[in-house]
C-alpha cells in the first residue's frame, strides 16, 4: 500500500471529532469512542440482539464482542464465581473458621473504618450469626488509632475472650500488631485486598488476591468481594463437615446488597465478578431487606430504585462520615443489625455527620486548591502534594479526590494536625499505580508507613521529608501520568436529541451497566440545543433545560459547575444554542420517572471547531 493510502486508511479508522468539536469549554476535543471497526461491531450486535444501535455502541465501546454480548447483559455470580480455593491461603482460612463454628469460639472481626470495611464486617458477622456464633466487631478510631490492627485493641479483644481474630480490609502489612496477637495466643486470619510486598505478617492465613504469590486473577475485588468468596468457601467446608444437616444454610445471595455497596464505594473496576456482584446486589438492595440500608436510603431521601449512583454518592458517603469525623463503628453496626429503631437512630446520626463533613470539606478543598495555585501556578507537575496543619484527618482523602478531579493528575492531601508526623491520603488517575509508588517510598525509608491500591493510598510522613517524598513520587510516576493525561479528549458514545432521551432508552442502557471504574459511564452529545433555561442552584450547581428544534425538551444539571468554564458558558448562553455532552439518568419525582442529563461539557457550535 502506498504511504498516502496507508495514511488515508489510518484517518478513516481513527476516532472522528464528534460534531466537529476540537476545543470545548473545558478545553477538550470530543472524539467518537468507536473507530470504524467498533461501529461495525455495534451494528452487528444491534441486528443480532434486537437492541437500539445507540445501546450496542455503548457495549462495543466497552470491549463487548458479538459472541459475549448476551452473557454480558445478564452476568451471574454462579457463572463468574471461581473455585474459592484458587485464592492463596483460602483453604487454611476456611478450615480455621469452620473449626471456630464447630467449637462455638469467640471470634473478633477487626475491620477498616471505610465503606469497604463496614460492608466486609457486616457480611462476616451476618454469616457467622446465622451459623450460631456471636462475633464482636471492632472498628478502630481513625484519629486515635489510625488504619489497621493495633496492639492495644488486640489486647482488649483477647481479654474479652476472643480466640480467633479476623482482619477485614486491613492487616496485610500489620506486622507488629499481628505479632502481638500471636504472643497473646490468638489465631489470626487476614482477609484483605490492598497491595503488599513479598513479606507477610505472621497469621494462619492471609487471603488477599493482591499478595505477590496469588494467581487467582481476582486482584480487582474489593475486600467485601474477597470476604464474600471466603464465605462461599466456608459454607462449602461446613457443608462438607455435615454442619448443615437438619439446619438451613445462610442465604449468601441475599447479602450481595452489601457486596454491591462496598464494591461501588471502593471504586474498584466494575469488571468480571465485580460486575455480577453489583448487578445482583442492586436487585437485592431494591428489595430493602437490609434495615440499615433502608434507613440510610430514607434519610438520604432516595427516590426510585437504588442505583450505583445512590450507592456511591448518597449512601456510601454517609457511612464514611462516621469513620471520618464521628464514631467509626456506626456503619458496620448499621449494616449488620436488624433492629429498625436502632437503624433509624444510626442513619440519622450518619446523615448529620455527613452534612458536617460537607461543610468542612468545602472549606478545606478551597484552601488546598489555592495552595496548589500559589505554589505551582497552572502546572503543578505530575503529582500534587498539598498539606496543612489545620485539616481534619478524616477529610484528607476527599481533598485529594477533589484535587485529582480539578487537576487531572494524582494528588495527595496531608495533615500535620498532631505535630511533625503527618497522615495523608492519595487518589490516582487511570493507568497510574499509586499504591505501588507509596510502597516503594516506604521501602526506601521516605515514608514512616503507607500502602493502598492502584487508585488510592494512605501514608504517614515526617514533615521534614515531605518535599523529598513529592520529588520521589513525581519522578516515579511522571511517565505514567504523562501517558495517561496527554491530550484531553472526551470520548463520546453517540449523538442524540432531546426527543430520543426517553426513560425507556435509559432503562435499556442500564442493562449494559453498571457503570463506574473500568466501565465508563456512557456520554452522549446533544447537537445545537437551545438553552431554554439556566440558573445557579444549591452549592454552585447549574440547573437547565435543553430544547431541540422539534420542540422537545430535556432537563439537565451541571454539578459544582457555576464557577467553572462549563457553568459560565451555560449561564451566558440562555436563549442561544450550545452543543452539550452528558450522562443520562432517571429522575424519580412523585412516582414519575423522567429523563435527566448530567452535563459534563459544552461547546459553542460557532467556534468549537477551531
Amino acid at each position: 500500500m502506498r504511504s498516502n493510502d496507508a495514511a488515508a486508511a489510518a484517518d478513516e479508522s481513527a476516532p472522528r471529532a464528534v460534531l466537529g468539536v476540537e476545543r470545548s469549554a473545558s478545553g477538550r476535543a470530543w472524539r467518537d469512542r468507536l473507530d470504524a471497526g467498533g461501529a461495525a461491531r455495534a451494528l452487528a450486535m444491534a441486528q443480532r440482539l434486537g437492541l437500539p444501535e445507540i445501546v450496542t455502541r455503548v457495549l462495543a465501546g466497552r470491549g463487548v464482542g458479538l459472541d459475549t454480548a448476551a452473557a454480558f447483559l445478564d452476568p451471574t455470580i454462579r457463572e463468574l464465581m471461581p473455585d474459592p480455593s484458587t485464592l492463596t491461603g483460602l483453604d487454611a482460612a476456611v478450615a480455621r473458621l469452620a473449626d471456630a463454628v464447630m467449637r462455638r469460639e469467640k471470634v473478633a472481626l477487626f475491620a477498616d473504618y471505610d465503606v469497604d470495611g463496614a460492608t466486609s464486617a457486616a457480611l462476616a458477622r451476618r454469616f457467622l450469626v446465622a451459623v450460631g456464633l456471636d462475633p464482636v466487631v471492632y472498628v478502630p478510631d481513625r484519629l486515635i488509632e489510625g488504619y489497621g490492627p493495633n496492639g492495644e485493641a488486640i489486647r482488649g479483644l483477647a481479654a474479652g475472650g476472643a480466640t480467633l481474630l479476623v482482619t477485614l480490609d486491613c492487616g496485610s502489612t500489620s506486622f507488629e500488631a499481628l505479632d502481638t496477637a500471636r504472643e497473646l495466643g490468638l489465631d489470626t486470619l487476614v482477609i484483605d485486598h490492598h497491595q503488599c510486598g513479598i513479606a507477610l505478617p505472621h497469621a494462619l492465613a492471609v487471603v488477599n488476591p493482591n499478595r505477590q504469590d496469588d494467581l487467582s486473577g481476582l486482584g480487582h475485588l474489593a475486600a467485601c468481594g474477597v470476604t464474600f468468596v471466603t464465605l462461599v468457601g466456608l459454607a462449602r467446608e461446613l457443608r462438607r463437615r455435615g454442619f448443615f444437616k437438619g439446619r438451613a444454610e445462610p442465604d449468601l445471595l441475599a447479602l450481595t446488597d452489601l457486596v454491591a455497596l462496598g464494591t461501588v464505594a471502593d471504586v474498584v473496576p466494575l469488571i468480571g465478578l465485580n460486575r455480577a456482584f453489583v448487578v445482583k446486589g442492586l436487585a437485592a438492595a431494591r428489595r430493602r431487606g437490609n434495615v440499615g440500608l433502608a434507613a440510610l436510603a430514607a434519610v438520604a431521601r432516595l427516590s426510585g430504585p437504588i442505583s450505583p449512583y445512590h450507592l456511591g454518592f448518597l449512601i456510601g458517603p454517609r457511612i464514611n462520615a462516621g469513620g471520618r469525623i464521628g464514631d467509626a463503628g456506626l456503619g458496620a453496626r448499621l449494616l449488620a443489625g436488624d433492629d429498625p429503631v436502632e437503624a433509624e437512630r444510626i442513619a440519622v446520626e450518619l446523615d448529620r455527620l455527613n452534612r458536617e463533613r460537607q461543610v468542612m470539606e468545602a472549606a478545606m478543598v478551597e484552601e488546598a486548591d489555592a495552595q496548589v495555585v500559589a505554589r505551582w501556578g497552572e502546572d503543578p507537575g505530575p503529582v500534587i502534594v498539598a498539606s496543612s496543619a489545620d485539616w481534619h484527618p478524616g477529610v484528607v482523602g476527599l481533598i485529594a479526590s477533589r484535587l485529582k478531579e480539578r487537576w487531572q493528575r494524582p494528588a495527595f492531601a496531608v495533615t500535620f494536625d498532631r505535630g511533625p508526623l503527618g497522615t495523608g491520603s492519595g487518589r490516582s488517575i487511570a493507568g497510574v499505580d499509586l499504591g505501588g509508588a507509596v510502597r516503594a517510598a516506604v521501602d526506601l525509608g521516605l515514608l514512616v508507613k503507607g500502602g493502598g491500591h492502584a487508585m488510592a493510598a494512605g501514608l504517614t510522613v515526617d514533615e521534614s521529608r515531605l518535599s523529598e517524598v513529592r520529588d520521589f513520587l513525581a519522578a516515579r510516576l511522571g511517565a505514567a501520568v504523562a501517558a495517561g493525561s496527554g491530550r484531553r479528549d472526551l470520548a463520546i458514545d453517540g449523538v442524540l436529541t432531546a426527543a430520543a432521551a426517553t426513560p425507556t432508552l435509559i432503562e435499556t442502557l442500564d442493562r449494559a451497566g453498571p457503570y463506574g471504574s473500568g466501565q465508563p459511564e456512557p456520554l452522549f452529545a446533544f447537537p445545537a440545543h437551545r438553552i431554554a433555561f439556566a440558573d445557579e442552584v444549591g452549592q454552585g450547581h447549574v440547573r437547565l433545560s435543553l430544547a431541540a428544534g422539534d420542540g422537545s425538551t430535556l432537563k439537565a444539571i451541571a454539578f459544582r459547575a457555576a464557577a467553572e468554564p462549563i457553568g459560565r458558558a451555560l449561564l451566558a448562553a440562555r436563549g442561544t444554542s450550545l452543543h452539550v455532552v452528558g450522562a443520562l439518568g432517571l429522575d424519580h419525582w412523585q412516582g414519575d420517572a423522567r429523563a435527566q442529563l448530567r452535563v459534563v461539557d459544552v461547546a459553542d457550535p460557532r467556534t468549537s471547531g477551531l
